[in-house]
């Protein structure tokens, strides 16, 4: 078997092999699995069947200026039916008419709220369709870099906007999420199935040896940042263009061991990440049959444009109305980049990887969870610093003490969880208990808490 990125054997263990070849050539209809696992109907088999038979072309016309839209047509429905959660894709021209036409604040949040969620679904299908061609490293590059490609864009505009908190608070939601709430839901379902479950404790260990980095990277931020508003002899320019520095630097040296993680996974060490996550049910492990892609590159690379091009509206629409809903509502910038944003990036990755967990998949399910976080807290916030370098955004890894502190209690929680390799649903009760305490935490936290010491200096640096 060889070693694929871990979203990619996620969404060939939930889904199954999209169409699987019987011994006379034919297709088996109903093998393809949505999200949530279910049956898709016998007319979308036949329809496959059909369509593959005749190798993509409407039978019985050869004219381009006719194949060609109904071969679009016929692309666009396959990716759509493929799963329920794009029902929700109702939600995307809503959301734009809402923020064309100025329908207040609430309604344009909620809708592109909405509307996000399935076009993250489908940025995460076309780019696994168009790395799926591109090989093992550079397939792995990609999928690695466009992951989180909700949260990039999400954050970019923010950043744009000047919204610093609104950025810090999704980076560090988006981590807390992924290492106590999803893992949290996968041990405690699995747990629920199976009495006890087990997974590759070296890759885990791995992963949470450089979640421990990562913690550092806002730690020494935080305590430098201390240590310098109580010296008499800084200004509060001299402890921003520090803490900038700083930042600069700590980013630069975090991108280079990421890049350093993604060839020991695909490369070098390529053995660790794949030796438990073959599939060895029945009698013996069986080889994998290879997965026949839907999109061709072409399509898959039009499809990945026009998603990414939906995700961006949406999320500038998102983002312009969080200071009227933070008035309307009462709740804060922090809370809405920490509990929401991140519900909208990563809902239907959390759901499958569940899936997984119940299916007795734990490497899967825990690759996801904390491969996730790893790729926010050691690529994606990173990036955003230096971005705001180039953009003359006053970005920096510098999160208030209290956001840090969680940062670093979640971290450790998880590494006590998973360092003996093996979970149950108690493990996953608390997981998921430390993710709730830390939301209502965030909650009744406001936006406005300024660093002791420092006559809210740091606030002003980041609103």
């Amino acid at each position: 078997m060889s070693s694929v990125p871990f979203r990619t054997q996620l969404r060939s263990h939930t889904f199954g092999p999209t169409r699987k070849m019987s011994g006379n050539g034919s297709l088996n209809p109903g093998e393809h699995t949505s999200l949530l696992g279910r049956s898709s109907s016998t007319a979308y088999s036949s329809h496959v069947h059909e369509d593959h038979g005749n190798h993509h072309h409407h039978p019985g016309d050869s004219r381009a200026w006719v194949r060609w839209p109904l071969q679009v047509v016929r692309l666009t429905w396959l990716t759509l039916v493929r799963d329920y959660v794009n029902l929700l894709l109702i939600f995307v021209p809503l959301g734009i008419l809402a923020g064309v036409l100025n329908w207040g604040s609430t309604a344009i949040f909620v809708l592109n709220f909405f509307a996000i969620i399935p076009l993250a679904s489908l940025l995460s299908f076309a780019t696994e369709e168009l790395a799926g061609t591109m090989g093992q490293a550079l397939g792995g590059l990609m999928n690695a870099t466009f992951g989180n490609a909700v949260e990039l864009i999400v954050s970019i505009i923010a950043l744009k906007d000047n919204q610093i908190r609104v950025v810090q608070a999704s980076m560090l939601g988006s981590i807390l999420s992924n290492i106590l709430l999803v893992l949290g839901c996968c041990f405690f379902v699995g747990g629920l199935r199976y009495s006890e479950q087990s997974f590759n404790s070296t890759v885990a260990s791995t992963m949470s040896s450089l979640m421990a980095v990562a913690s550092a990277s806002l730690i020494i931020p935080a305590t430098l940042y201390a240590a310098i508003s109580s010296s008499s002899s800084n200004d509060s320019g001299d402890a921003q263009h520090n803490i900038l520095t700083l930042s600069h630097g700590t980013s630069i040296i975090l991108l280079i061991i990421y890049v350093m993680y993604l060839y020991f996974q695909l490369r070098t060490h390529a053995q660790l990440f794949e030796e438990t996550n073959s599939d060895t049910e029945g009698a013996g492990t069986v080889e994998e049959e290879e997965e026949e892609r839907l999109l061709n590159p072409g399509a898959a690379t039009v499809a990945l444009i026009v998603v990414t091009i939906l995700v961006a509206i949406c999320a500038d629409y998102l983002v312009g109305s969080i200071d009227d809903i933070v008035q309307t509502t009462g709740m804060s910038k922090t809370f809405i980049g920490l509990v929401l944003i991140p519900i909208v990036g990563n809902a239907a990755e959390h759901v499958t990887a569940v899936v997984v967990a119940y299916k007795d998949k734990m490497d899967l399910a825990i690759g996801v969870a904390i491969g996730s976080s790893l790729q926010i807290a050691l690529f994606v916030t990173p990036f955003l610093v230096i971005l705001g370098w180039i953009m003359g955004v006053e970005m920096t890894l510098h999160f208030q003490t209290f956001e840090t502190v969680a940062f670093f209690i979640s971290g450790l929680v998880v590494t006590l969880l998973i360092q003996d390799g093996k979970s149950n649903y108690l493990e996953g009760g608390m997981c998921l208990g430390m993710y709730l305490i830390l939301a209502l935490a965030f909650y009744v936290y406001p936006d406005d808490v300024g660093e002791p010491g420092v006559g809210g200096f740091m606030s002003k640096i980041v609103n």
